[in-house]
């Protein structure tokens, strides 16, 4: 008898053991969950694909930022999803301005050309003439020692010879993940700009980007994800196929390959054509960050994917899904620095 009831209180003890374990702890509120998905979402779908149901949003209120109906700020939704081996975002916030014209040329009155650029822009600090865009930093394997207290804001310091200050982290062996989304220079193509941030520190002539830097991308005096087109003789040097005009229904950038040499016959004063050609990233390790972007009725929708290990020393790996990852988040209204951020350490963490 004894050792039956003795049997029957570990059979109790186990049965109690499981039903805590299957207890879930309580999510903090600056944590983002991953929820795991048979079916991929696809991209194409935005946020109406059926698998965004399984995720919860964690809100993220944005401010100081440039632009954004004057105030400054706005509030991410951000959901995340996996799925075999990939990792899929949906980000959403409001922006009441759908905003893709970047530096345009424009023929004046008298037959000359003119790049559009803001009267109190004295250097890298558009806020009229400029793309919509949004950034991830992500801590490369917890690295980033300030990240618990400051979160993103531990790479951000002000002044130093810019408007908004400079990016990099403390010191050597820091690095964060970039994931930065321009709207008219990556998204057009598919893709976020896969940068990353280190320790090295701003010089106005030696690292005038300090330490945000670019991972391997096309090579070549036409690498990177976009070229400039330059005037010569007082003319764009080149212009897109088409030749329409931006007013026309003409994109904001010509994609590479689809440049032709300049015909000024085409246009008439007050027509702005592209001042930039954009590159294909796909094949570099620039490229590893997919994105398929909308902007409607006062919304921006972002899907975006990327493999959960790439391997490259560069980006943050997601190869223990029983990790947290911290993050940071900010959005650019038409702004070419001027984001706006939150104030939290953010985290992602994989669901079971």
């Amino acid at each position: 008898m004894t050792l039956r009831l003795t049997t029957m209180a570990f059979a109790v003890a186990a049965l109690t053991l499981t039903a805590c374990e299957s207890v879930q702890q309580p999510v903090p509120p600056n944590t983002l969950v991953a929820a795991k998905v048979a079916t991929a979402p696809n991209p194409t779908a935005l946020a109406a694909d059926p698998a965004w149901a399984n995720a919860k949003a964690l809100s993220v209120p944005l401010s100081g930022g440039a632009n954004f109906g004057g105030k400054g700020e706005t509030t991410a939704s951000l959901k995340a999803v996996y799925s075999g081996d990939t990792l899929y975002m949906l980000v959403q916030y409001a922006d009441p301005t759908h905003s893709v014209r970047r530096g345009p040329y424009q023929k004046q009155a008298d037959g000359t050309w003119k790049q559009l650029k803001s009267a109190d822009n004295k250097g890298g600090d558009e806020n009229t003439y400029y793309e919509d865009k949004w950034a991830f930093i992500w801590n490369i394997g917890n690295s980033i020692k300030n990240w618990e207290k400051e979160g993103c804001a531990a790479t951000c310091h002000e002044g130093q010879g810019k408007p908004f200050g400079n990016k990099y982290t403390a010191s050597p062996g820091e690095l964060g993940d970039i994931w930065h989304m321009k709207g008219s220079r990556t998204a057009p193509w598919g893709f976020v700009d896969d940068q990353y941030v280190d320790h090295t520190r701003y010089d106005a002539k030696a690292n005038p980007n300090a330490g945000r830097k670019n991972e391997p991308g096309p090579p070549g005096p036409q690498g990177g994800e976009y070229k400039g087109v330059p005037l010569v003789d007082g003319k764009p040097q080149f212009m897109n196929r088409d030749a329409r005009a931006l007013t026309a229904g003409g994109t904001q950038y010509i994609k590479r390959g689809d440049e032709v040499p300049f015909d000024d016959s085409r246009f008439k004063p007050g027509d702005e054509v592209a001042s930039f050609i954009i590159n294909n990233l796909a094949g570099f390790d620039r490229g590893d960050v997919r994105v398929a972007l909308s902007w409607k009725d006062g919304m921006y929708t972002s899907v975006v994917s990327r493999k959960l290990v790439t391997g490259s020393k560069f980006d943050v790996q997601f190869s223990d899904l029983k990790a947290r990852y911290g993050f940071g988040f900010a959005a650019f209204d038409n702004a070419q620095v001027r984001h706006a951020t939150g104030d939290d350490a953010l985290f992602l963490v994989f669901g079971k």
